[in-house]
């Protein structure tokens, strides 16, 4: 799809004007960090759902599914490379329903539909020529992976307890897939246990303390085949939704040195079909309802320890698919960026998008390949917010949402500021903390040197747009399928930084004294 206009409707900055202004001071706390992310905080994950997959009499998948998705699309590998690299995770929900094609496994059969199946398929297979193919391609475009095993192969569901599966998991195709990707010199960045496997499980669980047994059994497996430590994965889990009894247990029978990361999946906005999703995505008590569980996962973390700490290795905001009204389009922006920013202010690593492509939460579309408004979101963020998370505080109004990290390439500070407001926009002054002395003024900042400015907003001015403007020129695929240009506004250091209303903007700048960004 390509458009013809350049730049945004003039209607929209006529409307953003006109809307009541408020002024706001934002401290930035720079003396030292709150929080460290990894380098590739932004991830995205890959799905094995096939065409098949329906939810609420809608079946958005179609062929953006690991088997069956067309990897020669230039807009695909176009997507991918801007990140340089893009972090991405294969898996999902039928992981632990696929088999590998290797060594004594001679069948290797589709996904089809079975109504007492794991979520309603049969078991699937995945072929060593598609593995092939597929790391061909994740070669070709730079992609740092992490690979969701089956850890349910070799298990059977209880008898007595409907959805519990039993049993030693039995490792035979994981190392005979191990090896031959060893053989073939694909590199694999992490391997992660299992999906929704924890607590109460999703479609089936297993018993913490198994899960603990046998993920050592994958850790000295991973130690036994990758003989150099430079270049071995690392191991990952449980990939569930938290439940502190299940963790705190299995965490303890595997004991130090074993996870070296601990993952968990959050869809905080609840079923896709939800009527009042927009609603949740505008409430900012509503948004902050999951700070609670990036706590408890955060606590378990400096509990135990694990080398990497926590990642989020699966979010797609709205369960079955996400939303066909709301994910898709730039409104979805509100929570997705809300949730990385949260995210890495209580220490998580890793934040997983579900999905690249795929469902109505994909930030590709799934037959066009053209980027969905939450793509350039999530590429700024990559390019501008570095590892290095900063506190902020602010006034109380809470249609705002600031955070601070020092800025990717130094030096200086990277901001995101979140308007939530539908008529409010916000002019907004900086303060630098005063270190060491609280009952002292702040510091305001008095910047030399031009902002750099990305601004955000709806095509039309409808949230519900699936077009975004950044700096009020649309964004939209050029007719090479490349990524267009996204280059920011200099602006006056002297000015306020005004956000407007409904409208997500980052800001770097670069004469930010803040130590912590030294």
């Amino acid at each position: 799809m390509y458009f013809k206009f350049t730049f945004c409707p003039i209607i929209l900055l006529l409307w953003a004007s006109l809307s009541f202004a408020q002024n706001v001071n934002v401290v930035i706390h720079g003396a030292a960090s709150i929080a460290k992310t990894d380098d590739n905080f932004v991830c995205v994950t890959l799905d094995w759902w096939p065409a098949e997959k329906c939810d609420y009499n809608q079946c958005p998948w179609g062929k953006a599914g690991i088997l069956n998705l067309d990897l020669r699309y230039g807009a695909l590998i176009n997507a991918i490379k801007a990140f340089n690299p893009l972090r991405i995770k294969v898996g999902g929900s039928l992981q632990d329903n696929v088999v590998y094609k290797v060594g004594e496994v001679s069948s290797c059969p589709n996904f089809m539909k079975r109504e007492d199946g794991l979520f309603g398929f049969s078991q699937g297979c995945l072929s060593m020529e598609r593995w092939d193919q597929l790391n061909r391609f994740f070669n070709h475009t730079g992609v740092k992976l992490t690979f969701g095993l089956n850890a349910l192969f070799g298990r059977n569901e209880s008898q007595t307890e409907k959805g519990l599966w039993i049993g030693d998991w039995q490792p035979q195709n994981t190392r005979d897939f191990m090896q031959y990707t060893i053989s073939k010199g694909y590199k694999v960045d992490s391997y992660e246990f299992g999906n929704q496997l924890s607590g109460s499980g999703m479609g089936a669980k297993v018993d913490a303390k198994q899960y603990g047994k046998d993920v050592i059994v994958l850790k000295n497996l991973v130690k036994e085949l990758y003989a150099h430590p430079e270049t071995q994965p690392k191991v990952l889990g449980p990939g569930g939704f938290y439940e502190e009894k299940w963790f705190n247990t299995f965490l303890e029978v595997s004991g130090q040195g074993i996870v070296d990361g601990l993952t968990h999946h959050i869809y905080n906005l609840g079923p896709g079909d939800d009527p009042n999703m927009m609603n949740k995505i505008l409430d900012p008590s509503y948004l902050n309802q999951v700070s609670q569980t990036y706590k408890g996962v955060s606590d378990v973390v400096n509990k135990f320890r694990p080398q990497l700490g926590a990642w989020v290795s699966e979010s797609g905001g709205a369960l079955n698919g996400g939303s066909k009204d709301v994910s898709r389009t730039f409104a979805d922006g509100f929570w997705y960026l809300d949730q990385m920013g949260m995210a890495s202010t209580y220490d998580q690593k890793v934040f997983c998008r579900q999905a690249l492509i795929g469902g109505n939460y994909g930030l590709l579309n799934a037959t066009t390949f053209v980027p969905n408004p939450d793509y350039y979101g999530a590429l700024l963020w990559h390019r501008l917010m570095g590892s290095t998370v900063l506190a902020v505080t602010k006034e109380s109004d809470p249609d705002l949402r600031v955070y601070a990290h020092c800025a990717k390439k130094k030096p200086g500070v990277s901001l995101i500021f979140i308007n939530l407001s539908k008529d409010r926009s916000f002019n907004i002054t900086l303060s630098n903390a005063k270190p060491g002395d609280a009952g002292k003024p702040n510091y305001e900042f008095v910047g030399k040197q031009n902002r750099e400015e990305y601004h955000l907003r709806a095509l039309t001015g409808d949230i519900k747009d699936d077009i975004v403007c950044l700096n009020d020129v649309p964004m939209v695929q050029t007719y090479s399928e490349d990524i267009p240009a996204m280059d920011p506004k200099l602006v006056d250091a002297s000015t306020p930084i005004s956000i407007a209303a409904q409208s997500i903007a980052y800001v770097t700048i670069r004469d930010f004294e803040a130590p912590a960004c030294v």
